[in-house]
């Protein structure tokens, strides 16, 4: 199963920029379908974006979009969700996730088997 460690977390100012990675071991991050995802106020947890394995049908949160870029590295077997504009909403822990199933994706977090500890982001008001 795969082990998912994410990274770049950190305190910014608003309208600062952070990139989150993901780093995978013990499989191939390039076949699977990875998602990024939060907590949210009455919900356990909040799609951000997500991207199945073939690297397209690439999704946003409405409150992310033009903010939010998801990518994958598949030499590097990472994913990284760059935030710019940060706004002090925006403070979460995000976690990512990934499954080799294409339904692993923005509105099934469900769906996805393998789950990372978090990284904090939290934005300065």
């Amino acid at each position: 199963q795969l082990r998912l460690v994410e990274s770049g977390g950190g305190l910014v100012q608003p309208g600062g920029s952070l990139r989150l990675s993901c780093a995978a071991s013990g499989g191939d991050l390039g076949d699977s379908a990875i998602g990024w995802f939060r907590p949210a106020p009455g919900k356990a947890r909040e799609g951000v974006s997500s991207i199945r394995s073939s690297g397209d049908a690439i999704e946003y949160a409405d409150s992310v979009k033009g903010r939010f870029t998801i990518a994958k590295d598949n030499p590097k077997n990472t994913a990284d969700l760059q935030i710019n504009s940060l706004k002090p909403g925006n403070t979460a822990v995000y976690y990512c996730a990934a499954d080799y199933s294409r339904f692993c994706d923005l509105t099934n977090w469900r769906n996805c088997s393998s789950w990372g500890e978090g990284t904090q982001a939290p934005v300065s008001s």
